[in-house]
């Protein structure tokens, strides 16, 4: 029952603040360089750096249009815009051909595999092989040979001949390219609508660089430069280039200065060492009938260079809800001070002692009725030096006391 008892009795107490006045250098420096170092940070970092009193807006509404020129020469033949872009509409993400590999007039049939993972000497030797999904056809399980040959190749039944990409193509040259690109953003929260480039720019003659950093059409031979790849590997296997549009705006600014910036990096960096899965690469077919309407085809395996427009942006602006309460938590943050001098008092310094005798006092409701005598530690008993406030009950200690 008494531990009951004592239990209520505790959480009934009631805590009031006492005010100690310490009179020491060391801890009177340590708190004001803490309270500085809180006050800088809220005004440096929070309001000045990260504009903490704005509302923001990230549910960023994008639309790009993309298109490429120039003119490259493929397998002894002129290529145009119409014959390595992919797809051609022009959109957020699009590819640039570097090489085909063409595998003509393909009828369906049966045929020897090209591969030499499928070479064999006997029918079991393909058996292993059906349902194999590696192959340019479904796997009959047959060795197929020439008349005269010992060894051969395993039979598919598909489109005939197979695949072959182990010839050598020579890549298409890409550099003097250029590509344009047609950005435009709207911030929801604030109705904003911009372009990524004026309307009374004459993009006609402009390239993007360091003199006219708005200019909306880009020469690959630069993007290339940028992410640093070589050109050569690029061009052989294929491969993914992120352009990153990014829109930071101040809306409390002038609405012009709320202009895109363009970054450029490596999307297939992390498989750049793999000894499979290179580069980027993909296949289509072109269909024709013959006179007698028998269907066939021409495969190509296309190595192409992709590229993947991504756009992020933040607008800000002036609020009153966020302003008052970033400046509430930096006041709040400035009790921290308190708290690591309160540490260091109670817990570091000579004294520690004496100052948990003025800090804490315990005082019992019967008490307050009568008459009290005075403590050697308490406000009414103060030695020689100390000074009590007349409304606060705040007490003056030295520190030499």
């Amino acid at each position: 029952m008494s531990a009951v008892v004592g239990c209520v009795t505790g959480f009934l107490t009631y805590e009031t603040t006492k005010s100690v006045v310490v009179k020491s250098w060391s801890v009177g420096i340590t708190n004001r360089v803490v309270q500085l170092v809180i006050i800088t940070y809220f005004v440096g970092y929070v309001f000045l750096y990260e504009k903490a009193y704005q509302v923001s807006d990230t549910a960023i509404e994008s639309s790009v249009i993309t298109k490429v020129k120039g003119f490259g020469k493929l397998n002894d033949q002129v290529m145009d815009v119409a014959d390595y872009i992919y797809p051609p509409q022009g959109a957020g993400m699009f590819c640039i051909m570097t090489r085909a590999i063409l595998t003509d007039n393909q009828f369906q049939g049966r045929c020897a595999e090209t591969d030499k993972k499928f070479a064999c000497e006997t029918d079991e030797d393909c058996a292993q092989h059906v349902g194999s999904v590696l192959s340019n056809g479904m796997m009959t399980g047959n060795c197929y040979k020439s008349s005269n040959e010992s060894k051969g190749m395993c039979e598919i039944e598909g489109w005939c001949p197979a695949e072959n990409d182990n010839v050598n193509v020579e890549p298409m040259d890409l550099k003097n390219f250029t590509i344009f690109i047609k950005n435009s953003i709207r911030f929801p929260l604030f109705n904003v609508t911009r372009g990524n480039f004026p309307p009374t720019m004459d993009i006609k003659n402009c390239t993007n660089n360091e003199k006219d950093p708005f200019c909306p059409i880009f020469r690959v031979e630069d993007v290339l430069k940028k992410i640093q790849r070589d050109w050569t590997q690029l061009a052989v296997k294929g491969g993914e280039i992120g352009i990153n549009i990014e829109w930071q705006c101040n809306l409390d600014e002038n609405i012009e200065k709320c202009v895109p910036k363009y970054s450029f990096s490596r999307l297939d960096a992390p498989f750049e060492k793999n000894k499979i899965s290179k580069g980027y690469n993909f296949r289509y077919a072109k269909y024709f009938k013959t006179q007698n309407g028998t269907e066939y085809r021409t495969l190509h395996k296309v190595y192409a260079v992709r590229f993947d427009i991504m756009v992020t942006g933040k607008a800000g602006k002036f609020s009153l809800v966020p302003t008052v309460i970033n400046i509430v938590a930096a006041l709040t943050s400035i009790g921290m001070g308190t708290v690591l001098c309160d540490i260091i008092l109670l817990n570091c310094l000579n004294g520690a002692d004496r100052y948990k005798a003025k800090k804490f006092e315990e005082v019992i409701e019967d008490q307050t009725t009568q008459t009290v005598s005075p403590s050697p530690d308490s406000q009414l008993s103060l030695k020689p030096g100390m000074k009590s406030s007349c409304d606060s009950g705040a007490i003056s200690l030295s520190m030499s006391d």
